[in-house]
Parts: C-alpha cells; sequence; structure tokens
C-alpha cells in the first residue's frame, strides 16, 4: 500500500533528524519550543502542496551555535534572520537576491559551509577522542561501503559511537538535557554580533534553501517553490526561537521519493513534531554523547557539501570566477558565510570593472 510507503519514507527521515536534533540540544536549543516549527512546517505544506519539507539541519544549528556566545545571542540571531526570510520568500525575492550573486558565490559560500561543518566535526573528536574517533570511522566505512546513505551514515556511527562510550565507562549524555518547564517567551536582544549572525544564517538560508529545495523537488519530480519554502522555513524559525526553540530549515528529503511526496513530507513533520512534544528527544540524548555525531558532521560537510559545491563553483567560465569561487569558500570558512558572500561579491565586481576597462 502506498500509505506505508510514505509512513516508511517519514520514518526514515524522522531516524536522520533525530541526532541532528541532539546537536541542537547540545548547543542549548529547546526541544519543545521547536515543535512549534514543525507544526508550521506540516500545515504550510499541506495548505501548499509543497514537496519540501522542513527539518533539522546540521549546517544552521552549528552556525547559530558557534556564532552565538550565549543562548540569547543564539535565539535572536535565528529570530531575526527567521523573519527576513518570511520577508524575503513573501516578497518573492528569493530568485531576484541569487541571480544578483550568482551561482558561482552561492556554491562557493555553501563550500565553505562545509568546511566550517568538519572543523565543528574535529573539535568535537578532539574533546572526546575516543566516541569522536569511532564515529568518524564508522561513519566512513557505512557511508563508502553501503551506498552513500546519509540516513544509514548519522543513525549506525550515531549507534556504534554510543555503545564504545556505554562499554568504556563514560558519563554520557551531560551535554544533552534540557529544562522541560513551562514555555518561556524569550525577547531578542540586539548588537552587532547578532546581525552579523543573522546575516550569515541569512545567506546560508539563501543556499541551502536553493540547492535542498531543488534536489527535493526534483526527486519528487515537481518543481519546489523555493519562495514558499522560504516563507514558512523563516516562520518556523521564528516563532520556535521566540521560545528557546531551534532553527529547522529546508532538507534534501527522502520523503520527496514516496508515492504522495506531500503526505510523506507532512507525516514526518508531524511525528516529528510529536516527538518534541512529549519531550522524548532529551531523553534519548542522556543515552547518546554529544560527539558521536562528529563522523556525520565531517561526511556531510567534507564528503558531500564541500566537493559538490565546489565543482559547480569552479565550473564557471567567466574571467576570475576561479578566484572569486575560491576566495569566497576560504573567507566563509574562515570568518561566516555572509563576509564570504560580501567578499566573493567584492571581487566579482572588481573584475567586472577590469572586463569593462
Amino acid at each position: 500500500m502506498e500509505i506505508i510507503q510514505d509512513l516508511l519514507a517519514a520514518i526514515g527521515v524522522v531516524l536522520n533528524g533525530i541526532p541532528q536534533g541532539l546537536l541542537a540540544i547540545s548547543f542549548g536549543f529547546a526541544s519543545v519550543p521547536t515543535a512549534f516549527g514543525f507544526v508550521i512546517g506540516a500545515v504550510a505544506c499541506a495548505a501548499l502542496g509543497s514537496v519540501a519539507p522542513i527539518s533539522f539541519q546540521a549546517e544552521t544549528i552549528t552556525l547559530a551555535g558557534t556564532m552565538g556566545r550565549n543562548m540569547r545571542e543564539r535565539l535572536s540571531m535565528v529570530f531575526y534572520a527567521g523573519v527576513a526570510m518570511l520577508i524575503l520568500g513573501a516578497c518573492g525575492l528569493l530568485g531576484v537576491i541569487t541571480e544578483f550573486a550568482g551561482d558561482v558565490i552561492v556554491n562557493a559560500m555553501m563550500a565553505g559551509v562545509g568546511i566550517m561543518l568538519a572543523k565543528v566535526s574535529f573539535s568535537m573528536i578532539k574533546e572526546n577522542v575516543l566516541v569522536g574517533s569511532i564515529s568518524l570511522a564508522t561513519a566512513a566505512e557505512v557511508y563508502f561501503f553501503f551506498g552513500q546513505n546519509l540516513v544509514y551514515t548519522i543513525v549506525i556511527s550515531l549507534i556504534v559511537s554510543s555503545i564504545t562510550a556505554w562499554v568504556a565507562g563514560q558519563d554520557i549524555g551531560g551535554g544533552m538535557t534540557e529544562e522541560m518547564g513551562g514555555l518561556e517567551l524569550k525577547k531578542p536582544a540586539f548588537n552587532l554580533r547578532i546581525l552579523r549572525g543573522a546575516l550569515a544564517l541569512c545567506c546560508l538560508t539563501i543556499g541551502g534553501n536553493i540547492a535542498f529545495g531543488s534536489i527535493t523537488g526534483g526527486i519528487a519530480g515537481a518543481n519546489a517553490n523555493i519562495d514558499h519554502l522560504t516563507l514558512y522555513s523563516g516562520l518556523a524559525d521564528a516563532v520556535s526561537s521566540l521560545f528557546g526553540g531551534g532553527p529547522v530549515e529546508a532538507i534534501i528529503s527522502a520523503t520527496a521519493g514516496a508515492p504522495n511526496p506531500v503526505l510523506a513530507g507532512v507525516l514526518m513533520m508531524a511525528i516529528m513534531a510529536a516527538i518534541l512534544f512529549v519531550g522524548l528527544l532529551p531523553k534519548i540524548g542522556k543515552f547518546v554523547p554529544n560527539q558521536s555525531i562528529a563522523g556525520f558532521l565531517f561526511i556531510l560537510g567534507a564528503v558531500v557539501t564541500l566537493p559538490t559545491n565546489a565543482a559547480v563553483a569552479f565550473s564557471g567560465t567567466a574571467p576570475g570566477n576561479n578566484i572569486v569561487g575560491g576566495v569566497t569558500i576560504v573567507v566563509t570558512a574562515a570568518v561566516d558565510p555572509f563576509v564570504g558572500m560580501l567578499a566573493g561579491l567584492a571581487l566579482k565586481m572588481l573584475f567586472s570593472i577590469g572586463i569593462g576597462v
């Protein structure tokens, strides 16, 4: 029956999202408020007939978690970025921004984010050499020898590294706990660091929505409306962060391959919302060390995100494209996606002036 296939696809994506949800908790984002983001996504996809669901996304979680010095800064970054993306989506401006920046800069920025993910992976390995190393070795073996399936990669590496920590007698899950009290409105703050972080998240989200939304739409054999995706993912982020929750963004979703991709996506988000509402995610985290996701982050960053986007960034034929792409990648990895995109645009303008002369 088709509904069984839809449900299995939804469960597969949920399994992929849970470890990344644990990553969000490790940075201090609360799980219960994030459920509101999934509810918004489910309602929007059902109403708009969108095949592109939203879920936990390691790239955005890592960026917000590392750029914010404390939870108020992280939540404020996610909130302002969400509001900005909501406006861009509602006004249909995403295509205009993308056309202005160009494929070289957008893909180079995403490649730089891949390096950032790999750097976070190595930081986790340094924190817990045993668990992080086992996670990396397992993730590499599963990914390269079992069909390059990211769901298998993240689930198996997480399980194996968690069992390793348990056998070694480590204190597991200390960083994955959270207070499960009532919902409380978190008033956004504002400073230059928050502004920079929000702009960086916007740049990353623009690239992610275009890349992941288009890929998911292609799998489903449908044209994913990127402006719609930007609108409801931005709304989900804004609402979630107002109560202490984490970002939920576009993903490459296996639900697109289900017989009914819209229904499968809605089921996935509904299941994830239920898991978060009843507080299961922090309980799972008590059995999972933070560093168990190190292997997946490395594979996602260094093996999937970096080479795929770099190849597109360096495929252009216009003069200076390789330099623009290379500088955008390096600056993004060293600073953040917003500064990386600015550096790429500045170089692009210089080359344009030079050609004109």
